[in-house]
């Protein structure tokens, strides 16, 4: 193998890239990016840069260091077809860059509302995103945020900062119910009255109000909510689209092994738009967290140049974080829907708490914590120590 692409200048293409020069390979590496900016973090677009306290300088991933990969970046770029018989990855305008291994690391885009929609909507999951957005956020505007899953409600949190009047709509009973369940999902709910947030749960989206710009969204109840600035928070696709036809195997992303290889020789996938099987609980689980962007693309990368590989038990657990008004939320491990919840240490009243998840046989199986971090720590630690992962 003399010559790798990987498709997506993202933070799992970036590791994967660290990743094979880590693991000794020396051969020409291709870089493949739709926009037009080196690799950033996200998870601070909803936050602290959202608030302006952090510059995009600040958000940059690449380190001195990694100037000496002799990676060709190719940014601005976007791939439209993947020729598996070559392994050539075809991008706009008709260039093929032809390699002995390909790296999927294309990430999802955030899930828009049907239609066309007015000015003053918006999506957050990318920096220009996040530029729009945050010029948009002026003190004693009305926004509405449409879902209260992980990036609505961190948005809600710092337009709150921010003297924006905010309001949250979400159709479930409960924030967050699918992630952290009904009890834990109350709580979170709770969060957002600490900073004069409205939530309204269980109400669902029925259209926009407005032609040229956005006046106020409807509810499925005929409630109208006010609104010079709406963002939409209801998830993410996979950007797989480029793959159909490939012969690529796509279930809710690119299915792939524990590893990260896909059914078809010599190409692996990394990140959101990877849909893996899970070394825990042997199903596939699409993890769209940054936990799972910096630690599977070395398992992956091992696959693609044949190389053994033993991950540490603690990257087969799921985990991700939340900051939320001030707290931080963490979850790890596998949640099922009759598991049952105890809070062990701490108040949830003062959120300020750790809590456990229980399955069917009694057994711990995940842990949440707002607050508490080295108790969670050290749960998080524990629940990992059954995973093994032998390749």
């Amino acid at each position: 193998m003399r010559a790798v692409t990987v498709v997506g200048a993202s933070l799992a293409g970036l590791t994967a890239v660290r990743a094979l020069r880590d693991q000794g390979f020396d051969g020409r590496v291709t870089v493949v990016g739709e926009e037009s900016h080196a690799p950033y973090d996200r998870p601070p677009l909803s936050k602290e840069f959202l608030a302006g306290t952090v510059s995009e300088l600040d958000l940059v991933l690449e380190t001195p260091e990694d100037g000496l990969l002799g990676a060709e970046w190719r940014l601005g770029r976007r791939a439209v077809a993947l020729d598996t018989a070559e392994r050539a990855v075809v991008l706009d305008g008709g260039e093929r860059i032809v390699s002995d291994g390909v790296v999927l690391a294309t990430g999802a885009s955030a899930r828009s509302l049907p239609g066309r929609t007015p000015a003053g909507v918006y999506t957050l999951r990318t920096l220009d995103d996040a530029v729009a957005l945050r010029e948009a956020l002026v003190p004693g505007t009305r926004l509405v945020v449409i879902g209260a899953g992980f990036i609505g409600s961190e948005i809600a949190s710092t337009a709150s900062v921010l003297g924006v009047r905010t309001e949250v709509v979400e159709a479930e009973p409960v924030p967050l119910r699918r992630a952290v369940g009904p009890e834990m999902g109350g709580v979170c709910a709770r969060l957002h009255a600490t900073r004069g947030v409205k939530l309204r749960t269980g109400a669902g989206f029925a259209g926009l109000i407005g032609t040229g710009r956005v006046r106020a969204v409807r509810l499925t109840d005929g409630t109208e909510l006010p609104a010079d600035v709406v963002v939409v928070g209801i998830g993410a696709t996979p950007c797989v689209e480029w793959l159909i036809g490939s012969g690529v195997d796509l279930v809710n992303g690119v299915r792939t092994d524990v590893r990260g290889a896909t059914n078809v020789p010599g190409v692996v996938a990394v990140g959101d738009c990877a849909n893996p099987d899970d070394p825990y609980t042997g199903t596939p689980a699409r993890l769209e967290h940054w936990t799972n962007a910096v630690q599977r693309p070395v398992a992956a990368i091992s696959a693609l140049l044949g190389r053994e590989y033993t991950p540490p038990p603690h990257h087969g657990l799921p985990y991700f974080w939340s900051d939320q008004y001030g707290h931080r939320i963490q979850f790890a491990g596998h949640r099922a829907e009759d598991d049952v919840v105890e809070v062990i240490e701490g108040d949830v009243d003062s959120f300020d708490f750790l809590a456990l998840y229980r399955d069917r046989a009694g057994l711990p199986v995940a842990a949440l914590s707002i607050g508490r971090a080295r108790s969670f720590g050290r749960w998080r630690r524990r629940l990992a120590q059954p995973l093994s992962i032998t390749n």
